[in-house]
């Protein structure tokens, strides 16, 4: 089962009209909704598809750019640029598809979501190509998982994320194949240069939440939002990774949440249902670590770090302002309590924190389970103990 786009193919454009890389050789219209701020079209910039080999319908219609919560208008990010490039070692397959694997891609700057291919495809492009752990033993409830999630994937548009244009999921060998971006990740750049200024920050911050409202707007979620996801190229911060999580989701025994556990909201610890203000927790945590170098639930084994994140408050360091007060209310553990992705993206291109929403009074059902759980251990050590008494 092979899914492209939500058209029925991703056809070439023919050679005549491509752009082949230059993105000013045609005018950017700006298809915003009509409740946008700006509420019409925005001719006169670079058109961000222009460079792409695929259109949606193998006709006319080109790639549907961000509608007005993705037009996060700030210019370049002047990131530098980094090869994450390694040579296929000699257990890599050479092919997948009608892709032609050419090296490894360190995507993400941690492994954490397994490999990554730099691949060519039949019209020459770039893409990276991300094989899924499923092969002929899964059953068709897991194919069918697969190209559920991957077709919800293939819907979202937005010109900060790194969109997937292919996928493979009914074969023996499944994959994922999405835009290839070049640039070293958000971990990387604080890593060697510490936290972000002030002005590059609120650019990553608008340009990442807005992939977010895109990819929520499109009935899906990113499900492993994280600094290793976030790539910072010449033409500014892009998202990279979707689709990946909730697949691996599908697939027995595969799952992100190991992979990066402090961007891991609480009802993702707790397996309980997971929407949107789980990728608005992870973007907060994410934010976090931009500003101050740290992660705001810390670091340590895994299962310390998710106690952490379930129980402790986050660690939001020298943060001060709109910034500290919107971290502060994405890391809520009461996912009601979080704002959405739409509303951040107003909220920075307004230099403020977004409305409080109203706090939820019914107890989420993870923290019944954890006071139950928690009753139930001191009632059976108080009976234990007056059964050792009586003897």
């Amino acid at each position: 089962m092979r899914t492209t786009s939500p058209s029925p193919h991703l056809a070439p454009v023919p050679a005549g009209e491509r752009a082949h890389g230059d993105a000013a050789a045609r005018p950017y219209v700006d298809r915003s909704s009509p409740d946008g701020p700006d509420g019409g079209a925005r001719p006169g910039r670079p058109d961000p598809c222009a460079s792409l080999p695929y259109r949606r319908d193998g006709g006319t219609a080109l790639l549907t750019p961000a509608r007005a919560a993705d037009t996060a208008d700030e210019g370049p990010d002047e990131g530098p640029e980094e090869g994450r490039r390694q040579p296929l070692l000699p257990g890599d397959p050479r092919r997948l598809g009608g892709y032609h694997l050419i090296e490894r891609l360190d995507e993400g700057g941690d492994g954490a979501q397994g490999e990554v291919y730099l691949g060519r495809g039949e019209d020459g492009a770039l893409v990276a190509v991300r094989p899924l752990p499923a092969g002929p033993g899964a059953g068709p409830r897991v194919h069918d998982r697969l190209a559920e999630e991957t077709e919800a994937a293939l819907q979202v548009t937005g010109r900060h994320t790194a969109r997937v244009l292919d996928a493979d999921v009914g074969g023996d060998r499944p994959y994922i194949v999405s835009e290839f971006v070049e640039g070293p990740s958000l971990r990387e750049v604080v890593e060697r240069e510490g936290p972000l200024p002030p002005e590059r920050l609120r650019k990553v911050a608008l340009r990442t939440a807005a992939s977010l409202a895109a990819t929520h707007r499109a009935g899906t979620v990113h499900g492993d939002f994280r600094p290793g996801n976030v790539l910072l190229g010449q033409a500014g911060a892009k998202v990279v990774g979707l689709g990946t999580a909730r697949a691996l989701d599908a697939v027995p025994g595969g799952t992100a949440l190991p992979g990066a556990p402090a961007y891991t909201a609480p009802e993702q610890v707790e397996d309980e249902p997971v929407g949107p203000p789980a990728d608005v927790f992870a973007w907060g945590a994410t934010l976090v670590y931009a500003a101050t170098g740290r992660a705001p639930f810390g670091t340590g084994p895994d299962a310390a770090v998710l106690r952490r994140v379930t129980s402790a408050q986050p660690d939001l360091g020298d943060m001060e302002g709109p910034l500290r007060e919107m971290a502060e209310r994405c890391l809520d553990k009461n996912p009601a309590a979080r704002p959405t992705a739409r509303q951040l993206v107003r909220a920075l291109r307004e230099g403020q924190a977004p409305a409080p929403r109203p706090r939820p009074r019914r107890i989420p059902r993870y923290r019944w389970r954890m006071m139950v759980a928690l009753a139930a251990v001191m009632v059976c050590g108080f009976a234990t103990g007056i059964l050792f008494q009586g003897f």
